[in-house]
């Protein structure tokens, strides 16, 4: 039987189908080009996505996204869903899929600490790691697919790794920890930006460069923080806290 992959973002499709080439297999890996750990996702719509994407300056093709769950649901090879516990992006992609797929039976492939998701493992694992496909039990696709039902209910901004799953957060949730990041003196957004990411990467891999790019453009708004440049281009513009 054929086998389709269906991992969480381009990076992590990149090095699975240098692992696949590497394992002498010839199976084909579709990739998932949005992030559902932020923003709207009461309507569970590439509609709703799409348009939140592009208010973010960070904007994706409602077509592609309509291609990528078509593709998903009308698959008829064996699917092998890859993804990793300790990343909020990723978490929030399988439950997504498993509240899409219902009860249909698919594999799974969990990636642990030290990496913690698919993008960051290495090639050579990767390829070890597509003999560790196991099927997903009724019981663990039940209790995904019901906590994906009860976080697009609730709707939050945020979605977060917590020791026991996937949580809605508050909009501010990410605040403090770029305001720490920043300083007095003139600094490079990306900067901040990436300081806040190496902060908060232990033990979870919760929120990518592009929302916190976000939520300090909403802090420059909000006066906390002063720009010099515009703070949607964080490698050219500055930013530091006010006097």
């Amino acid at each position: 039987m054929k086998v389709l992959h269906v991992v969480p973002d381009d990076s992590a499709s990149e090095s699975l189908r240098e692992a696949v080439r590497l394992a002498s297999r010839r199976q084909e890996v579709l990739s998932f080009n949005d992030d559902l750990s932020c923003g709207p996702i009461a309507w569970g719509t590439p509609r709703e996505r799409a348009a939140w994407r592009s208010y973010i300056h960070a904007p994706i093709l409602e077509e592609d996204l309509t291609t990528f769950w078509h593709r998903v649901e009308t698959a008829d090879e064996r699917l092998v869903i890859w993804f990793g516990r300790h990343s909020a992006s990723e978490l929030a992609f399988f439950l997504a899929l498993a509240d899409r797929l219902g009860d249909r039976p698919y594999d799974i492939v969990e990636v642990s600490q030290p990496d913690g998701a698919v993008g960051l493992v290495p090639t050579e694992r990767l390829a070890a790691l597509i003999e560790t496909a196991r099927p997903i039990t009724p019981e663990e696709a039940t209790d995904a697919g019901r906590l994906w039902q009860r976080l697009r209910a609730q709707n939050a901004p945020f979605r977060i790794v917590t020791p026991v799953g996937l949580a809605s957060a508050p909009i501010d949730h990410f605040d403090s920890a770029i305001l720490e990041q920043a300083a007095k003196v003139w600094l490079s957004a990306a900067r901040v930006i990436g300081s806040t990411m190496a902060h908060n990467c232990e033990p979870y891999l919760q929120a990518g460069d592009t929302i916190l790019l976000a939520r300090l453009v909403a802090l420059v708004e909000e006066g906390e923080l002063l720009a010099d440049g515009d703070p949607w281009d964080m490698r050219t513009c500055r930013v530091r806290l006010p006097d």
